[in-house]
């Protein structure tokens, strides 16, 4: 492998509200402030065997996923690397939690064939970060996991200086409404789970997020998707536990 490019400065991640997950389909150029912008589109042809709906969420992210790693900031911050692997790592923890203004330009059908365009906007020094931490990793994006059960794999957890815990899972099968709302179904096995303690050990408060939900409006995850949840920890809470229902 040729030599990694030099580290960049370290920037600290902005997320757009106090928790929740934050998904990312990156595009290109355009400079607004500090931010971005990016654009990506996809044109996909589906068999007799695919709905529409699926087609159109695949044309969806292929877009992002395009628009991602053609976007100037990650061609420019990934230039030296040889590992089509962890390539493809970056691109999807970027869209899993680093997009922002998230906008659906066109969307059309012609035959079997569905075209989505996407714009997004994004920070930059975020995406230069992200990409220096992970290539300096050593090890890829993909540790072998702090928890899982038989729907989610917690990859990462970490606290920033603003006492917001950034939790990073992988779905290990296909969660949407349907297989997540039922008696028997996957319930619970599909929440990220955590809880908040004080300085003498003592449990002070909980919380949940579905991880189908994304910021972009959708209400499902594939098998294999990546995604980030923030969550904020209260005054009072000295240390904290991030878990999964088996």
């Amino acid at each position: 492998m040729d030599p990694l490019k030099p580290a960049v400065a370290l920037a600290a991640l902005a997320f757009v509200s106090t928790y929740g997950l934050i998904q990312f389909l990156p595009q290109e150029l355009r400079a607004q402030s500090h931010h971005v912008q990016i654009v990506g589109d996809y044109r996909y042809a589906y068999h007799s065997g695919e709905s529409l709906a699926e087609a159109k969420n695949i044309a969806y992210a292929e877009a992002i996923r395009l628009a991602i790693s053609s976007s100037p900031v990650f061609k420019e911050s990934t230039a030296s690397l040889v590992d089509s692997q962890l390539l493809r790592e970056l691109v999807q923890q970027i869209a899993a939690g680093y997009l922002k203004d998230v906008r659906i330009l066109e969307q059309s059908e012609k035959g079997h064939t569905v075209y989505c365009k996407v714009r997004a906007s994004v920070m930059p020094d975020e995406i230069e970060t992200l990409i220096d931490r992970e290539v300096n990793r050593g090890s890829g994006l993909e540790p072998t996991g702090l928890d899982w059960n038989r729907a989610l794999q917690i990859l990462r957890v970490q606290e920033d200086q603003e006492g917001n815990i950034e939790v990073v899972y992988k779905a290990l099968t296909r969660l949407d409404w349907l297989h997540t709302a039922y008696d028997g179904s996957l319930q619970d096995s599909a929440n990220v789970m955590i809880d908040f303690y004080d300085d003498k050990g003592v449990l002070t408060g909980s919380d949940r997020y579905p991880a189908r939900k994304t910021s972009s409006g959708e209400d499902i995850m594939t098998a294999g998707r990546m995604g980030i949840i923030k969550f904020k920890k209260p005054l009072n809470a000295r240390s904290y536990r991030v878990w999964l229902v088996k």
